[in-house]
């Protein structure tokens, strides 16, 4: 497995580029799991686990590695699975979420894939909303499943979404009247974490379950408009997402007469310092590392407020 990182600044080349790169690995049985490369930081050996008392059932232990101290989840329990027993085939995969860095302990680790974000499709219809689950893919003729890690981290570790006093202002919806923030995730957990955080901005809010559905609706929005921001506001958007990825979802927008002058704040868990560089590139207004509900509403106050006043 040593190597299996290597190359980053080549593979940060794909994004923009509606593609992805994907590890896979196992859990207990045939199936194969992926992840998106890009939240990865290292693969390695399970090593050993320090327990510790009172930790939640998904944890498996605590490992210090690279001067860090850091939480080992059963990916597979965690996800209503057999527990994984570590042996020699295990594996940690080390990685970061929402500012903070996370083990989880796999079965064993296969290699990586090179995919377009339009090969990435959202869940079958019916998988209900107990699914982890956030998108599927085939590979070797054989279906892979993209696990919504938000949802397993937020079931461990709740995210807080309360704004502070002196963030919240709940007349504030009221300065752009009857128009709309869309938030574009292909996260249940995320789509409604952000929307529970800008309710008491007082703003009225429509959901998109990931790129392509976002484009869709504002395409329709726009119809009969000399541009869309007549009805919506500003676009709050995840960039890895099935079907079409935020980066590529908001060079669409810029590139659109009609929608180019709606404000686009990229809001993900993806760490890294090609961001910056991509959101340049594409044209959003922002980028906000997930999650700090401050953070995310004093980023649409701002550009609300630039809006109106523009």
């Amino acid at each position: 497995m040593a190597g299996i990182l290597d190359s980053v600044n080549q593979r940060t080349q794909l994004v923009g580029q509606n593609r992805l790169e994907l590890l896979l690995f196992k859990l207990v049985g045939p199936q194969r799991f992926g992840i998106n490369v890009f939240k990865v930081r290292e693969v390695m050996p399970c090593p050993r686990l320090t327990l510790l008392p009172k930790q939640d059932k998904f944890i498996k232990g605590v490992a210090h590695i690279r001067g860090q101290t850091i939480s080992v989840i059963d990916l597979s329990k965690a996800t209503g699975g057999p527990e994984i027993t570590p042996d020699e085939n295990s594996f940690v995969i080390i990685a970061e979420y929402n500012r903070s860095v996370q083990g989880f302990l796999v079965a064993g680790v296969e290699r990586i894939v090179t995919l377009s974000w339009q090969d990435i499709m959202p869940p079958p219809e019916g998988t209900g909303k107990s699914s982890y689950l956030t998108a599927v893919t085939e590979i070797d003729k054989e279906m892979v499943s993209i696990l919504d890690v938000e949802k397993i981290l937020n079931e461990i570790s709740p995210v807080s979404t309360e704004l502070s006093d002196d963030v919240k202002d709940e007349s504030f919806g009221k300065s752009i009247g009857e128009r709309v923030i869309m938030i574009a995730d292909d996260s249940t957990v995320a789509r409604n974490q952000v929307k529970r955080a800008l309710e008491p901005l007082g703003l009225n809010m429509v959901l998109a379950k990931n790129g392509q559905d976002a484009l869709d609706q504002l395409n329709a929005l726009a119809e009969g408009c000399d541009s869309i921001d007549e009805k919506v506001a500003l676009l709050i958007s995840d960039i890895e997402m099935p079907e079409m990825d935020g980066y590529t979802l908001t060079a669409e927008i810029k590139s659109n007469e009609q929608l180019r002058k709606m404000p686009v704040i990229l809001h993900t868990s993806l760490s890294g310092v090609f961001n910056n560089a991509m959101v340049e590139k594409v044209g959003a207004e922002d980028f906000i590392p997930k999650f700090h509900p401050d953070e995310l509403a004093t980023a649409v106050k701002k550009w609300l407020n630039k809006k109106e006043l523009s």
